[in-house]
């Protein structure tokens, strides 16, 4: 049947019925895309708060080492190594970025050297009372062990963002919307290697 020869009131219906679709595809295609980018900057957020804590840790082994120095001086080799491991962390930590796979490994990667030269260290501190005793020492021991736990709880949470983050822009239909608008995937941040998974366990009672 022509649409020349419908019933002036049956084309409105079928226009209103159009526009209806039309507006609810669109206020669907909208709460989609919001919900994405709401859940990229959380995941976004999540990977700034890793990076303060890991600054913070990277800030604080310098002292660490001058502290450890003054008591550790036939270990040299160990607390050099310690800060080429925290300098190289540190350029890692600088370039990263959650949707850069090659950078949150190579960080993963550095944080897991960073991660056995300070065990190392710690492992060596045994054998001088002096040093475990030492007020700067016990500080930035302190300070090191909050640091870490907070590094922990913030790469939980990082990669919880990311995994219901991605587990989205994956998921059919949304999937479409994330090809339209380039919402790329964002990378889990984790240590590659398994003996370096642990928190450094800073004591020396």
């Amino acid at each position: 049947m022509c649409l020349a020869i419908l019933h002036p009131m049956t084309l409105l219906v079928v226009g209103v019925v159009f526009l209806g679709i039309v507006g609810l595809l669109g206020i669907w295609l909208v709460a989609q895309y919001n919900g994405l980018v709401r859940l990229r900057n959380h995941y976004r957020n999540g990977f700034a708060q890793i990076d303060v804590q890991l600054k913070r840790r990277h800030d604080l082994i310098p002292n660490l080492v001058e502290t450890a120095k003054s008591f550790m001086k036939h270990e040299r080799e160990t607390l050099e190594a310690v800060i080429e491991a925290r300098n190289a962390a540190e350029s890692a930590r600088s370039g990263a970025s959650p949707e850069s796979a090659e950078a949150v490994t190579a960080l993963g990667m550095a944080e897991g050297g960073l991660g056995g030269s300070l065990g190392r260290l710690f492992a060596l501190s045994e054998a001088y009372p002096d040093l475990k005793s030492n007020q700067n020492m016990l500080q930035l021991q302190e300070e090191l062990t909050s640091t870490e736990n907070k590094v922990g709880f913030s790469r939980q949470a990082y990669n919880d963002s990311v995994t219901s983050y991605n587990t989205k822009r994956e998921s059919f239909p949304t999937s479409f919307i994330a090809n339209m608008f380039n919402f790329g995937p964002a990378v889990l941040f984790e240590v590659s290697e398994p003996e370096q998974r642990q928190r450094v366990d800073v004591k020396f009672d």
